[in-house]
């Protein structure tokens, strides 16, 4: 691997020449607008979590504060459904659309931090056998200074003194599975630092591969999300710092694929923590002692969310970009997709001697796939000018005619919806950096009472249900057992769904 890598790093410093005299780009990389061609689906409420503005004194929550701040929804194969509020609650939704309190997460961890737009109680998921082992996981953020909790992980070059965040990831056991309400234990997997000075870009979700099958090499193993934790542009004088990505000694942006079992349990190889390293990973059975075992795959800005396409597998991340692109990619055990060094189908400006707003072109033998680089490049993009930072996305399988064969995602800041062709998405993935997906809007609407169709958007609903007007609509997207799509906002606490059409009076 490390003379691959030599070759790769020869290459990227001569083209680093060849972009830096081509000039940058520092707005609207892409001209033409996302396009608009009829698709429409319908949105419906479906549950409001309970308001939890004012939990938290003022410094420690975000501004302006949410009425619950709904990240993730999750069924499970029983039929219960589960959503959180990262203010520190796990919520069983039941069978009549009311939530309860599963587990009190915030009482389990008083270091907790809850005033940046990823912090608190992050994420969770149930283990694929949880019916069974009562076991679940979630992803929590903590104050840094003062806190006694040793590391597992302080980014290359710091030390204890630097660490400003704790980033700590958590096994739940159930005492009883099939309860309303958690009883058990729990075990901590993760705990590593964030030495920047905003908690910007911490681990943001935990993913089971939903494909996988007892039997399967996959079966059983934790994702978590690949993000650079802040080094882009967290704030601070550890901020802006190239020489912490596109390495793998490294957990920065990373995904991160483990056996949360221990390895004290499996007697297999320990990872940083308290889990076991799977021989499945490539840099785990690449014979090199200076890369992490751990890692899936690298080279993301802020992969916070990773989902599969329940019918052929196909792994995907939402990446958030820096100044101008947004990014989905396919993922694949042992790639690198780039970040710093690439943001879309450009070379990023700061490692080259420019600025992070900056695009510089690739040189053409490149762009076309002519020459190879090194680097896994998305298979669907925008820009700046249609938003600001990619949410969650799936494949869409289920009942809404409209999108089937679609991958649906959005934009987290201004709400709009996405889709582009499952089929057109992985014939982007043809190794050549230009070729991308078209990607298109998708207009909401919603039914009134007399059955009439109103178009609206959901930065209208979220206005309207929170009364006043908001500068985010703050948007997420989650997948039920039966392949259909949760709307949720983190303004309003409300989970919404995507229905097929109800009918009534018209179109408009």
């Amino acid at each position: 691997m490390r003379s691959t890598m030599t070759l790769v790093t020869i290459l990227v410093l001569t083209l680093g020449l060849t972009l830096a005299s081509q000039g940058p780009i520092t707005s609207n990389p892409i001209p033409a607008p996302v396009a608009k061609r009829g698709l429409a689906v319908q949105i419906k409420d479906l549950v409001r979590l309970p308001e939890t503005r004012g939990l938290r004194p003022a410094e420690q929550d975000v501004n302006p504060a949410g009425w619950a701040r709904v990240s993730f929804v999750r069924d499970l194969p029983d039929g219960r459904r589960f959503a959180n509020d990262s203010r520190g609650f796990l919520y069983q939704i039941d069978s009549n659309n009311q939530p309860r309190l599963y587990a009190d997460v915030a009482a389990a961890f008083p270091n907790a931090i809850y005033n940046r737009l990823e912090s608190g109680f992050i994420g969770f998921v149930f283990h694929p056998e949880f019916a069974r082992n009562g076991l679940w996981y979630s992803v929590h953020s903590e104050r840094g200074p003062g806190n006694p909790k040793t590391l597992d992980f302080i980014p290359i070059g710091y030390g204890v003194k630097d660490v400003t965040y704790h980033n700590v990831i958590t096994e739940w056991h159930a005492t009883n599975p099939a309860a309303n309400t958690f009883e058990g234990t729990r075990r901590e997997l993760l705990r590593e630092a964030h030495v920047v000075q905003n908690l910007t870009h911490p681990m943001g979700a935990v993913e089971f591969n939903p494909t996988a099958k007892p039997g399967d090499a996959d079966y059983g193993l934790l994702y978590t999300s690949g993000s650079d934790q802040g080094f882009s542009n967290g704030g601070g004088p550890n901020s802006s710092n190239p020489a912490q990505t596109q390495r793998l000694d490294s957990i920065m942006t990373a995904i991160l694929r483990f056996d949360p079992r221990s390895p004290s349990v499996t007697r297999g190889v320990k990872g940083l923590g308290d889990y076991t390293v799977p021989m499945a990973n490539k840099f785990a059975a690449d014979g090199d002692p200076k890369t992490l075992g751990e890692i899936y795959a690298y080279g993301f800005r802020n992969a916070h969310r990773l989902s599969w396409d329940m019918e052929d597998r196909t792994m995907y991340a939402s990446d958030i970009g820096m100044d101008n692109i947004e990014e989905v990619n396919i993922v694949r055990n042992g790639e690198n997709y780039g970040w710093m060094k690439r943001e879309g189908y450009w070379a990023n400006g700061r490692p080259i001697g420019g600025a992070l707003n900056e695009l510089h072109p690739l040189p053409a033998d490149v762009l076309s796939g002519r020459v190879k680089d090194g680097f896994t490049y998305p298979v669907a993009i925008y820009d700046h000018d249609e938003g600001r930072a990619v949410t969650d996305g799936f494949a869409y399988h289920g009942r809404i005619a409209a999108l089937r064969g679609k991958f649906v995602f959005g934009d987290i800041q201004n709400g709009r919806l996405f889709a582009a062709d499952l089929a057109a998405m992985k014939k982007a993935d043809d190794g050549i950096p230009q070729t991308v997906a078209p990607v298109e809007e998708i207009q909401l609407y919603v039914r009134d009472a007399s059955g009439k169709r109103v178009d609206v958007s959901l930065q209208e609903i979220v206005d309207k249900t929170l009364g006043a007007k908001t500068t985010r609509a703050d948007l997420h997207i989650g997948r039920s057992r039966d392949g259909e799509l949760f709307i949720t906002s983190r303004q309003d606490g409300m989970i919404r769904m995507l229905v097929p059409d109800e009918g009534g009076t018209g179109t408009r």
